[in-house]
């Protein structure tokens, strides 16, 4: 109990440092984020701000469901396996999504169709 359940900005911070850190001749990192709460952090935006020679960010906008995969996945999900479900508990929940997480993987037309809403697409690497 009381441990924690997410990464803080300072977690962050550091997987950068490591990235940075192994990369030859310290080649600039550049990073792709949506606006999580911790990567709008005063500390976090202090620290790019500091290392503003190795590190860039690119920010997605606010709310940029046509440039996210997992966002028709969800979508997939409510309207399915979770359309009628009235769970009694997130156990429930969690188990529910688990099996509709777990049904799709032997659907590879549907998630390369996830990839394709945003504009993404999926190179069969066999076939080259």
């Amino acid at each position: 109990m009381g441990e924690r359940k997410g990464l803080g900005w300072g977690d962050c911070r550091d997987l950068l440092l490591a990235g940075h850190a192994q990369l030859p001749g310290g080649r600039l990192v550049v990073v792709v984020w949506d606006r999580l709460n911790i990567h709008l952090q005063a500390e976090m935006t202090g620290f790019l701000a500091a290392h503003a020679g190795w590190v860039s960010v690119v920010w997605l906008p606010a709310y940029a469901p046509e440039l996210n995969p997992a966002e028709g996945v969800w979508s997939y999900l409510k309207r399915t396996t979770l359309v009628h479900l009235a769970a009694r508990g997130i156990d429930q929940v969690y188990q529910a999504v688990k099996h509709g997480l777990k049904r799709m993987q032997y659907r590879p037309g549907l998630l390369i169709g996830f990839l394709t809403e945003t504009g993404l697409t999926w190179k069969n690497l066999r076939s080259t």
